[in-house]
C-alpha cells in the first residue's frame, strides 16, 4: 500500500461504477481515474450542465472513456427513487457504488425536500436510501463494492437521537460531524449486514483528509473563516487528486478489505497516501449503529 497512487489502479474490462457528487472535487477525480483504468462510469449530480462539462474534461484526457451522466438530488428522496428505478429498468449489475456527494456546514439550518436537516439528509439519508434501492443490482455483481466517503470531522461527531435533525439547536460543524459519523457507521454496519444476510457486498469507508475542493466554499461560504482559510492559505489543503486516493484505493485495490476505513497516512490523516485510518470509538458502538440503521430505514422509507 505504501505510496499508492491512481497509477496503481488495476486495469478493468468495463465493470460499472456509479459515483455521487462527481462533477467536481473528489468525485470528479474518482471518475477520471476509474474511467482511465477502463471502468464504465456513471457520474451523478444535480446539475446537468456541470455533468456535461465534466464529461468533456475527462474525454479530453481520455477520448475512449466510457462515461455518462445521470441527474440525481440526494436531498430529495423522490429523485433518489427515480434514479434507482431508471437503473433497475436498465438491469445492468452495479460493480461499484461510491457514496461521495456531500454538503458541509451551511451557516443557517436548511432542510431537504423531505424535511431533514440538509447535511444529515443529504450526506447520510440520501446515500442510505440510494444504496438500499440499488441493492438488487449490486447483488447481481460478482464482486460488488460500496465505498462511503466520511471525513475526519467524524472524530468529534455524535449521533443525537433526541435531535437528529438539529431542530432544537443547529451548530453547523456539529451537524456536519454527526452526518459524517453516520456515513462511517453506515459503511461498517452495511458490511455486518452483508455478512449476516449473505449479500456478498464489500462495504468500505474512506476519507480524503483535508483537501482543496469546493465543499467549504459552497457550504460555509467564501467569507466564512473556513472559506477565507481555503482561499488565502491553499497550501494547507492537499490537491483533490491526492485526497481522492483513499477512496480510489478502497474502490479498486484487491487488498482493500470490507469493514475497513482508509484515509491519508500523514499529519494526523490530513494528507498523504492511502493507509488504514483510525476508527473513532463512537463509530464502533454496535448498539448505536443498529439503532441508526433502524431509524434510517424509517426516515428513508426503504428496506434492504
Amino acid at each position: 500500500m505504501k505510496n499508492w497512487t491512481a497509477a496503481n489502479i488495476p486495469q478493468n474490462s468495463g465493470d460499472l461504477a456509479l459515483i455521487t457528487g462527481s462533477t467536481e472535487g473528489i468525485g470528479y477525480e474518482d471518475a477520471l481515474a476509474l474511467s482511465s483504468a477502463g471502468w464504465k462510469v456513471i457520474m451523478m449530480g444535480r446539475n446537468v450542465q456541470k455533468g456535461s462539462d465534466a464529461i468533456d474534461k475527462i474525454q479530453q484526457v481520455n477520448p475512449k472513456a466510457k462515461i455518462t451522466f445521470e441527474e440525481i438530488d440526494l436531498a430529495d428522496l423522490s429523485s433518489v427513487l427515480s434514479f434507482a428505478d431508471r437503473m433497475i429498468a436498465k438491469g445492468q449489475p452495479i460493480d461499484l457504488l461510491i457514496n461521495n456527494a456531500g454538503i458541509m456546514t451551511p451557516p443557517q439550518r436548511l432542510e431537504t425536500k423531505d424535511g431533514f436537516e440538509l447535511q444529515f439528509g443529504t450526506n447520510h439519508i440520501g446515500h442510505f436510501a440510494l444504496t438500499a434501492q440499488l441493492l438488487p443490482l449490486l447483488r447481481q455483481s460478482a464482486n460488488a463494492r460500496v465505498v462511503t466517503v466520511s471525513s475526519i470531522a467524524n472524530r468529534d461527531g455524535s449521533i443525537n437521537f433526541d435531535d437528529l435533525q438539529s431542530t432544537s439547536s443547529y451548530v453547523p460543524m456539529r451537524a456536519y460531524g454527526q452526518s459524517k459519523l453516520a456515513n462511517l457507521m453506515f459503511a461498517l454496519e452495511l458490511q455486518r449486514k452483508s455478512d449476516k444476510h449473505g449479500w456478498d457486498i464489500t462495504s468500505i469507508a474512506a476519507h480524503p483528509g483535508v483537501s482543496r475542493t469546493n465543499l467549504i466554499l459552497t457550504g460555509s461560504g467564501q467569507w466564512s473563516i473556513q472559506g477565507i482559510t481555503r482561499t488565502l492559505l491553499p497550501f494547507l489543503f492537499q490537491p483533490s487528486s491526492q485526497g481522492a486516493l483513499p477512496t480510489l484505493y478502497a474502490a479498486s485495490c484487491p487488498e482493500a478489505k470490507g469493514g475497513m476505513y482508509y484515509g491519508p497516512d500523514k499529519m494526523s490523516e490530513t494528507r498523504g497516501f492511502p493507509a488504514l485510518a483510525k476508527i473513532p470509538a463512537q463509530a464502533e458502538d454496535l448498539a448505536v449503529a443498529a439503532k441508526l440503521w433502524d431509524v434510517s430505514l424509517q426516515l428513508a422509507k426503504v428496506h434492504f
